[in-house]
C-alpha cells in the first residue's frame, strides 16, 4: 500500500475511534429504575376516607365543676391512671361541709322529737282505749271519755307532724350533700389524666351558656379505640356495619391494623368549601393492637367491599394519569410507556385486565428524573431486607 493511502487510512481509523469516544461519553446515561413483576395475587375493591380520620376513645370525659370556686384539692397529674369514684378535684367548700353538719344535727334532733311525740301518743292512745272500756261499766263519765280519745288523736297528729319534720330536715341536709358534690370531680371510669387545667388555689369558673371553656380535667378511657373517618357520600351507600376495613397510622409507618366497620352516621356533614362526608366508625379487631394506640392519632381507613383472588396485579403506584404504565425490557434496557385495562383497584395493588403479561416489569418509581417512552434504563438494585 502506497504511503499515502496508509497515512489516509490511520487518519480516518484516528477520526473514528475520537468520533466513538465523544459519542461514548456523550450519549445519555441509563436510569436506574424500580420495577415489579407483573403477577397473581389477591385484589380487593376498597373505598377510604376522603380526609384523615382520628383514634377515638370509646369514652372521653371532659370534667368541670358544676360551680364556680378556688380548687383546695387536686391530688392528680398529668399522665395517671385512676379508678372510677377517685376524687379527681374539690373546691374550697368548708362553708357547705360546716351547713351539712349542722343540718345534720338539726335532722338528729328532730328525729329525737319525733320520737318523744310518738311515745306519747301512744300513751294517749292506750288511755283513751282503757277509758272506753270502762266507759261501758260506768265507771267514768262520758265527758272524761271524750277528752281522752280527743287527747290521744291530739298526741297522734303531733307524732305525724314531728315525723313530717324529721323528713324535712333530713331533705334539707341531702340538699346541702348535692350543692357539696357540685365542687368535686370524681372519675365517672377508669382511665388515664389527659389534661389539668387548674392549679391548687386558682379560681375555675363553670362555662357560661354558648361558650366552650377548657375543662379542669380530661380523662379518657383507655382501653376501647375506634377510629372515626369522613367517606365522601357518593361511597356511603355501599358501606354496611360489619365489613372488614383496615387502618393505617402515620405513627406506624406501612404497618395495617384490621377493624370492622361499627357505625354509619345517620346523617351527612355539610362543612363550607368541602365535599359532603358520611362518618364512619372502624373498632379495630385485635385487641393486643389497643394497647399501642393513643386518642388523637391521625388514621386512615380501607373498607373492603368485594374482592378477587388470583388475579393479574401490578403496584397501583406504578399507574399513571390515563392508565398507562412503564414497561422495563431488560433485553433492550429501555422503557415502553403502554396503555392498559384496569379493573379492582385500592392503594396496594390494581387489577389488570389487558395489556401486559404476567412476568413483565413495571416501573414503581415514575416521580423519577429521566423515565420517559424510550429511554435508556437500567434496574435498580434490588435493596437487602
Amino acid at each position: 500500500m502506497p504511503k499515502r493511502h496508509t497515512g489516509l487510512y490511520v487518519t480516518l481509523v484516528t477520526i473514528t475511534v475520537i468520533a466513538l469516544a465523544i459519542w461514548y461519553s456523550t450519549r445519555p446515561k441509563p436510569i436506574e429504575v424500580a420495577v415489579k413483576p407483573v403477577e397473581k395475587g389477591d385484589v380487593e375493591q376498597t373505598v377510604a376516607n376522603t380526609r384523615a380520620g382520628t383514634v377515638k376513645a370509646c369514652r372521653r370525659a371532659k370534667l368541670s365543676p358544676g360551680v364556680g370556686g378556688q380548687i383546695s384539692t387536686l391530688d392528680i397529674r398529668e399522665g395517671d391512671r385512676v379508678k372510677a369514684g377517685t376524687l379527681l378535684l374539690e373546691l374550697w367548700n368548708k362553708d357547705l361541709r360546716s351547713e351539712i353538719a349542722l343540718n345534720e344535727s338539726e335532722s338528729r334532733a328532730t328525729m329525737a322529737n319525733a320520737r318523744a311525740a310518738c311515745l306519747q301518743a301512744d300513751v294517749a292512745d292506750r288511755e283513751a282505749k282503757r277509758m272506753l272500756r270502762l266507759e261501758g261499766s260506768g265507771a267514768v263519765s262520758e265527758d272524761a271519755v271524750d277528752k281522752s280519745v280527743t287527747e290521744a288523736q291530739s298526741r297522734k297528729a303531733d307524732c305525724e307532724s314531728a315525723k313530717a319534720m324529721a323528713k324535712v330536715s333530713a331533705a334539707r341536709a341531702d340538699v346541702a350533700r348535692s350543692q357539696l358534690e357540685r365542687t368535686q370531680l370524681i372519675a365517672p371510669f377508669d382511665g388515664i389524666v389527659a389534661e389539668i387545667n387548674g392549679e391548687l388555689n386558682e379560681y375555675v369558673t363553670p362555662s357560661p351558656p354558648g361558650i366552650a371553656t377548657p375543662p379542669a380535667v380530661d380523662l379518657i378511657d383507655n382501653s376501647c379505640f375506634y377510629v372515626a373517618a369522613p367517606i365522601d357520600e357518593v361511597d356511603a351507600p355501599r358501606i354496611t356495619i360489619g365489613k372488614i376495613a383496615r387502618v393505617s397510622l402515620d405513627a406506624f409507618g406501612k404497618r395495617r391494623f384490621p377493624g370492622t366497620v361499627r357505625r354509619i352516621a345517620a346523617y351527612v356533614l355539610d362543612k363550607e368549601k368541602q365535599a359532603r362526608t358520611v362518618e364512619v366508625e372502624v373498632e379495630f379487631s385485635n385487641k393486643d393492637d389497643i394497647n399501642q394506640l393513643l386518642a388523637g392519632y391521625s388514621a386512615d381507613v380501607e373498607i373492603i367491599l368485594d374482592e378477587h383472588r388470583q388475579t393479574l396485579r401490578i403496584p397501583t403506584e406504578s399507574i399513571l394519569e390515563g392508565e398507562k404504565v412503564y414497561v422495563f425490557k431488560p433485553e433492550d434496557e429501555i422503557l415502553e410507556q403502554r396503555k392498559i385495562e384496569k379493573g379492582m383497584s385500592n392503594w396496594d395493588w390494581t387489577e389488570i385486565l389487558s395489556g401486559l403479561e404476567q412476568g413483565e416489569l413495571v416501573v414503581t418509581s415514575v416521580d423519577r428524573d429521566g423515565v420517559e417512552d424510550q429511554a435508556m434504563a437500567k434496574r435498580e438494585a434490588e435493596k437487602q431486607p
